[in-house]
């Protein structure tokens, strides 16, 4: 089992990769030299939202990315638009602008394709679905030793 799991790690890291890959070829195919990979999975989940920083760092996966950074480059390249927010002038809220908005119906189209081509990849729906209750455990476990500190050990078996 130990192998396993080390090699369910070090996929996940290169599927995240392969992943972010695929969307910059996406963007050379539309054209789109002014936003990398990393920015526009962030403008992708941003969508029809306003968050903040620390609100996008905590839902996203952005591997190795500094979040703020890249708001700062697509405040610069006209994705999104920032705003304090009003109930608490310490933070600062972003939203996509039409520029933003169309690149992410651009994305959207994209993963509907993959979606579609799925059925080739996955003999039946269920494996689909089954990854993805694996990969949420996975998830829970680690944010549960995060959370309580704990030696994995001592981790509930629920998670």
């Amino acid at each position: 089992m130990q192998a396993t799991y080390i090699d369910i790690i070090a996929l996940l890291e290169r599927a995240h990769r392969r992943f972010l890959e695929v969307v910059k070829l996406e963007l050379d195919n539309l054209g789109v030299p002014d936003i990398n990979n990393m920015q526009a999975m962030i403008l992708f989940n941003i969508g029809d939202l306003e968050m903040t920083v620390g609100e996008l760092t905590t839902r996203g996966c952005y591997l190795g990315a500094n979040v703020s950074y890249n708001v700062k480059k697509m405040l610069e390249t006209g994705y999104i638009v920032q705003q304090r927010s009003l109930h608490d002038r310490r933070a600062v809220k972003v939203r996509l602008t039409e520029k933003g908005l169309a690149l992410r119906a651009k994305l959207a189209t994209m993963h509907d394709r993959h979606v579609a081509s799925l059925a080739q990849v996955f003999e039946h729906a269920d494996d689909l679905a089954a990854a993805h209750k694996t990969l949420r455990k996975l998830e829970r476990f680690w944010t549960q030793v995060l959370a309580f500190g704990t030696r994995p050990s001592q981790v509930s078996p629920a998670a």
